[in-house]
């Protein structure tokens, strides 16, 4: 530390070109990198469970690296070559790195969540031509070997599933109680599918080097991630090893790159089926040589984990860590006096726009920098973060990350195609190309207007479909959202599920499914429906049924609302924008109506170039504008008031 302070210093790093910079030439590579600034260090500290948070599992740089280079040998003796696919469907435990790194120089790994239902599974496995699955043996209170069993039969390519035991991180008088129960059960045994366990296998294997004598190629596919939301038709988007391992050197620039000597320890509490996960709390501390402590299988979810996160930050001295607003809004909740937390220097928050009150009001109670980032899978997760040694930013997701091009651009609205650059301050596309930009879907059919090509002759961007804008110190802010997902917690929901199960029911006529602000978690599913004449159903009913019908939890409306009539474009399609802005004025007058002595005269929510949409709220009363500001706290829609 520091890293890069402005857009100036972001140059001055790029006046050496990529190429010539010691970008490691495939992630394997990029571990032994960290290993080799001290191998005795602790590159993994594993916290089973946060109920126990100062009791952890740790692994050295040199133990580290030698568990990846055997997971490698176990896969490459199980058939697994360069162009063959393993996939994981793990929660977050130490294996899940060794498979995950150790699975990319053996063959192409495919990280699953284990969260989705068979039938999606399945799809996925089917669809990335699946050899090798590594998942959880079955274990008391969870149900992922289950869903391997009902899946296994569906996946003709499968040809071994490997299982992970969590016997060996249970304390000892539960670890007897669950090896007594295993006396009588039969040991996990798939039809047709050979069944071997990840520690059997492994630890006879060499951890020094690759058996297969394999030279990985930085444009070899390292992994295949599943992305399109947690509900939906998944898309694949294959990430070669330079992908990643340029994404990563050039984010290593934000704390300084391999030049600055404090060591640091991060915290993951994000999916490690994500690449969030694997990139920001994964690749970078490693080829930095810093401390990873993985908090518990279900990450920020594990129970304890919350409730006892100042803890762990003063027992691991952690230094950063990386979130989405979900988990700083409950964060804020949580006292932290009696808790020593001079180690704590820096948070990044992504997935979902961070409201500026909860970024202030965070920063207000633990003294710690927030900053936002913003990336996308297909980007190999991040593309713009706000510089963790210069000037605060509210507001703003940051400045693009070094040897990345990021811009916003005006595109025709029937065609798409470029027209030019946005100005500065101008709402456009955002628009990104560089090494960490994948180079089109699995699946051919989803790659149609993915990229706008400017015509300067240096290749296409690709197109995230959000909407932003640039300031002129280079800081970009987002305006809104061309892609029509829900964010919910993070975690992208596609409406088109929602939509088509409502639509099931006899009496639906029209359903269009939206985003409800959510102080907690960013948005909520919300559906709105028409029905036929002469029909009835009760919005609770209507509920019900769509939850029957929508396999994913995350998925399930909050509430149906039945309308009269839907608005709709001039061609009869559904114009989400306006029950955008009805829901938002919504949900914003239910906030407000809890704060005494004030009355709510209108809302009215209007667009913004620079601001996207804005709730203009016209009050009276004698309620300060603390106490409406405290009503809506953590709402992403940012709001004016005005007094009647």
């Amino acid at each position: 530390m520091p890293g890069y302070r402005n857009l100036d210093d972001i140059l001055t790093i790029e006046q050496t070109p990529l190429a010539a910079q010691p970008v490691p030439a495939h992630t394997l590579a990029l571990l032994e990198r960290g290993r080799d600034r001290n191998p005795a260090a602790l590159a993994l500290r594993f916290v089973f469970s946060g109920e126990r948070p100062t009791e952890s599992v740790d692994f050295t740089y040199t133990q580290l690296v030698q568990r990846c280079y055997q997971t490698a040998n176990m896969l490459h003796e199980l058939g697994v070559g360069p162009t063959d696919v393993v996939s994981y469907l793990l929660p977050n435990l130490p294996e899940t790195h060794f498979t995950l790194w150790g699975g990319q120089a053996a063959g192409i790994v495919n990280p699953l969540n284990p969260l989705l239902e068979p039938a999606q599974i399945a799809e996925i496995l089917n669809a990335a031509g699946t050899k090798v699955l590594v998942t959880l043996r079955a274990f008391p209170k969870t149900d992922i070997w289950q869903k391997v069993a009902a899946v296994a039969p569906l996946v003709p390519t499968l040809r071994t599933v490997v299982t992970v035991d969590l016997l060996d991180y249970l304390p000892t008088t539960q670890r007897l109680l669950v090896s007594a129960m295993r006396l009588v059960q039969p040991k996990p045994s798939l039809p047709g599918v050979q069944v071997v366990d990840f520690a059997q296998a492994s630890r006879r294997q060499r951890g020094n080097r690759l058996v297969s004598g394999r030279q990985i190629l930085p444009t070899d596919v390292a992994c295949y991630f599943h992305t399109g939301g947690t509900t939906g038709t998944p898309k694949i988007a294959p990430l070669t090893h330079y992908n990643i391992t340029s994404t990563t050197f050039a984010s290593s620039q934000l704390l300084g790159g391999e030049a600055a000597p404090e060591r640091l320890v991060f915290f993951c509490g994000l999916p490690l089926f994500h690449v969030n996960g694997v990139v920001v709390t994964g690749s970078v501390p490693w080829l930095l040589g810093h401390t990873v402590v993985l908090g518990s299988p279900a990450g920020y979810r594990g129970p304890g984990i919350l409730d006892n996160f100042w803890q762990l930050v003063a027992h691991y001295r952690i230094s950063l860590f990386s979130g989405v607003p979900t988990i700083f809004s409950r964060l804020l909740t949580l006292p932290v006096e009696g808790h020593d937390l001079s180690s704590l220097r820096y948070a990044i928050c992504g997935a979902a726009p961070l409201p500026v009150e909860l970024l202030r009001a965070f920063e207000q109670r633990t003294k710690l920098r927030l900053v936002e980032g913003y990336g996308f899978t297909e980007g190999s997760c991040i593309s713009v973060v706000g510089p963790l040694a210069g000037a605060p930013m509210p507001g703003s997701i940051g400045l693009r990350v070094p040897y990345q091009d990021v811009r916003t651009v005006v595109l025709d609205e029937q065609t798409g195609d470029f027209q030019r650059f946005a100005e500065a301050e101008e709402s456009g596309v955002i628009v990104v190309r560089g090494s960490n930009i994948f180079h089109g879907y699995l699946q051919p059919e989803h790659n149609k207007g993915i990229w706008v090509d400017t015509g300067d002759g240096q290749g296409p961007y690709y197109n995230t479909g959000d909407l932003g804008r640039q300031d002129a110190q280079g800081g970009f802010y987002i305006t809104g959202r061309k892609k029509e997902l829900i964010i919910r917690g993070g975690h992208n929901i596609d409406p088109k599920v929602i939509e088509d199960a409502l639509m099931a029911h006899p009496a639906v006529a029209l359903a269009a499914a939206i985003g409800s602000p959510d102080a907690h978690a960013g948005e909520l599913p919300v559906a709105y429906v028409t029905l036929h004449p002469g029909q009835q159903a009760t919005e609770g009913e209507l509920r019900s049924f769509a939850e029957t019908n929508i396999p994913e939890r995350a998925a399930w409306p909050k509430q149906v609302y039945t309308a009269a009539e839907l608005p709709l474009t001039a061609i009869g399609k559904i114009f989400k924008p306006a029950l955008a802005k009805q829901e938002i004025s919504r949900v914003y007058h239910r906030q407000l109506a809890v704060v005494p002595e004030l009355t709510v005269d209108s809302i009215e929510v209007r667009d913004d170039k620079q601001r996207g949409l804005v709730a203009e709220i016209l009050v009276s009363g004698a309620a300060s504008d603390e106490a409406i500001a405290q009503a809506l706290l953590g709402m992403a829609v940012p709001y004016d008031v005005r007094r009647a």
